[in-house]
């Protein structure tokens, strides 16, 4: 059964394709703030090299943050789009899942907030040890752990991805994970 696996809530956007128990295609695409530019392309790249089409897809499995606001966006925005469109079962999985994916044992995984903060939670085998949260990472390092991993430097699991994933019953309902409202919003309630 192909499947895509996409995120692009960090700086480094992952496009992936597994076949039932075989990695078919991965490539991580370091950005400035222009996923956008490159996910649709990316996975059309992807697909071609494969000699593969959309119909060819049978599950996607979408990070859905938290990260960037623009990036989360553009992964959960193509995902949904392609599950509609193409009638596409469509999975969810959290960003943070994704990063700690590849690393054994209790996993602080994390991604840059700014101003000192970090979206950021412990995992095991992709699933959640200590909440996700909009934090610090010493308040994550209060609890045990084996290993850090951030969004600077991650290596996915895509089997550990998929494995974690929950099916999204209306795809176009499929709303990011951003775990604090946008600066806007803050400026505006201020």
């Amino acid at each position: 059964m192909l499947t895509l696996i996409l995120d692009s809530a960090t700086k480094n956007m992952y496009i992936g394709f597994v076949d039932e128990n075989k990695v078919l295609y991965e490539k991580y695409y370091e950005g400035a703030n222009d996923h956008a530019k490159y996910i649709v392309s990316g996975i059309e790249e992807a697909l071609k090299s494969l000699n593969k089409k959309v119909k060819d897809i049978k599950k996607i499995v979408c990070g859905v943050g938290p990260g960037s606001y623009t990036g989360v966006r553009m992964a959960v925005t193509v995902a949904k789009m392609m599950a509609h469109f193409a009638n596409i079962p469509l999975y969810e999985v959290s960003t943070l899942a994704i990063l700690a994916s590849n690393l054994e044992g209790n996993v602080i995984a994390t991604i840059d907030a700014r101003r000192g903060m970090v979206f950021g939670g412990i995992f095991n085998k992709g699933k959640e040890v200590v909440k996700e949260s909009y934090t610090s990472l010493d308040e994550l390092k209060n609890n045990p752990y084996d290993a850090i991993v951030t969004d600077n430097d991650f290596k996915v699991n895509p089997f550990v991805a998929i494995e974690n994933a929950s099916l999204v019953e209306e795809p176009m309902l499929l709303v990011p994970n951003y775990l604090r409202d946008t600066e806007a919003e803050r400026n505006l309630c201020k």
